[in-house]
């Protein structure tokens, strides 16, 4: 089978020849890896024949990114979104935003004069060559994107955000339809101009380790409506939709059937996401992606990994 067969077959909730495989490794990571071993003319998508392609476009408001400060510990940038970011210099960690460009409804206003859809947020050059390689040689190949709470991050600071999406959630919504709209419209330049996909790869975290962020309401009034529609737009060019939500979701889960969701990754184990408690009850109405425990595949007894 090819990895575009493997793969469709699983969210056709059909058996395929084998577990289709995909990781996502920190380029840490990958370093670590060169040096235990890793062949270096090679990369893990090709030593490990992981199986989904990525392509998107960019849907940030194009802020150029600046180096503000740098020593032997950390690095600190501005962003495409217009905030600042502080990170280890190896990348190793999940950076730390500290500053964000919407602080009231005005700043809304001038970020939202910068989300245009345009030509140039697309890498034409080499993304399409790519794309057409990848799909010719049967890679399950997505369009990837994001545009509701966890892209809203890089622009409110979270403790500002959650409460507004209570006091204000039509505001909240107006943001996400914003970033949902320009996502469908590049998606759709995207299409029309040559790429292949088969399905979709969203991106919202939306759970940490004890339970969701927000609640079930809180999403139906800020998330719903956008979802709704993206998730029939790609549905309409026969596309499966993925979403990636971290920490536990297991609230959200009718309501991401209900919308449309095709396949939900990543099944936080320690967040306490049991794949098989997930697959007796949802089995036949949603696929899965992860399950596995990070700590465990951190051990150094190998039985256990197993």
């Amino acid at each position: 089978m090819t990895s575009r067969e493997r793969i469709l077959r699983v969210l056709n909730h059909q058996i395929p020849d084998r577990v289709p495989i995909h990781d996502s490794p920190w380029a840490a990571t990958v370093r670590r890896w060169y040096k235990e071993g890793l062949p270096e003319d090679t990369t893990p998508a090709e030593y490990f024949g992981y199986e989904f392609e990525f392509f998107g476009a960019d849907t940030s408001p194009r802020f150029p990114v600046k180096v503000i400060e740098k020593n032997e510990e950390y690095i600190i940038t501005t962003t495409p979104y217009g905030g600042k970011r502080k990170n280890h210099r190896d990348y190793s960690t999940t950076p730390e935003i500290i500053d964000w460009p919407i602080k009231t409804k005005d700043d809304w206003k001038e970020i939202k004069k910068l989300l245009m859809p345009d030509f140039t947020r697309v890498d034409w050059a080499t993304g399409l060559a790519r794309n057409k390689t990848a799909y010719e040689n049967g890679k399950f190949c997505v369009f990837s994107g994001g545009y509701g709470y966890d892209i809203l991050q890089n622009y409110m600071k979270s403790e500002q955000l959650l409460i507004t999406m209570v006091e204000d959630p039509g505001w909240i919504k107006e943001m996400i339809m914003t970033l949902a709209e320009l996502t469908l419209v590049m998606a759709d330049l995207m299409i029309r101009n040559g790429f292949k996909f088969d399905g979709a790869f969203l991106y919202n975290d939306m759970g940490y380790k004890n339970g969701l962020l927000f609640s079930p309401d809180t999403y139906m009034k800020t998330h719903y409506e956008a979802d709704k529609i993206v998730y029939e737009y790609f549905h309409s060019k026969g596309m499966k939709v993925f979403l990636h939500s971290c920490g536990n979701v297991k609230e959200l889960i009718p309501i991401l059937i209900e919308v449309g969701l095709d396949c939900l990754q990543p099944l936080e184990v320690k967040a306490g996401m049991d794949l098989i408690e997930l697959k007796e009850k949802y089995g036949d109405k949603l696929s899965f992606m992860g399950g596995i425990d990070v700590r465990l595949m951190a051990d150094p007894d190998p039985t256990k990994i197993e």
